[in-house]
C-alpha cells in the first residue's frame, strides 16, 4: 500500500502540515507507526472524502451532480457580455466561463461563497509511475 509523509499529506488535503500533526495526535489520522511518520493511502482517502463532506454547501437544493466544489471566489473578471469567475475549493482551483447577466444575478465577488458543478462525459485518471 502506497504511503504518504506528512507534507505530502497535507498537500493532498489543503491543510498545513501541523494541522495533519493534530490529526495524528489526536487519533483522527491513522499512521503506519514507521518512523519518520508515514500516513497510509486509504486513511489518507477516507480523510480526504471526510474533508468534502464537510466542505458541502449548507443550501437546499438537491442535485444529480457529482462534482460539486464547494469554495470561495477568488476572482471575477467581467468583459463585455462574458465574464471569468475564479473558484477555490481547498487546493482545487475551478475556472468558470459565464455571462456578465449571470455574474450579476449570482452577486457574485471576490469572497463570495459558490459551488461550482461540473458536468462532463469523459474523465482522464492519471497516476505515478513506482
Amino acid at each position: 500500500m502506497r504511503t504518504y509523509r506528512i507534507a505530502d499529506a497535507a498537500r493532498l488535503l489543503g491543510v498545513s502540515d501541523d494541522t495533519v500533526r493534530r490529526w495524528i495526535e489526536a487519533g483522527s489520522l491513522a499512521t503506519t507507526g514507521a518512523s519518520p511518520v508515514e500516513i497510509p493511502g486509504d486513511a489518507l482517502a477516507q480523510r480526504a472524502v471526510e474533508r468534502a463532506q464537510q466542505a458541502a454547501d449548507s443550501s437546499d437544493v438537491l442535485s444529480s451532480a457529482r462534482n460539486r466544489f464547494v469554495g470561495l471566489v477568488t476572482r471575477v473578471q467581467v468583459d463585455g457580455v462574458m465574464a471569468q469567475v475564479d473558484i477555490q475549493s481547498g487546493p482545487h482551483r475551478v475556472v468558470s466561463l459565464m455571462s456578465a447577466e449571470a455574474v450579476h444575478e449570482l452577486e457574485l465577488q471576490v469572497g463570495s461563497l459558490a459551488a461550482a458543478v461540473v458536468k462532463a462525459t469523459t474523465v482522464i485518471v492519471e497516476a505515478p509511475k513506482d
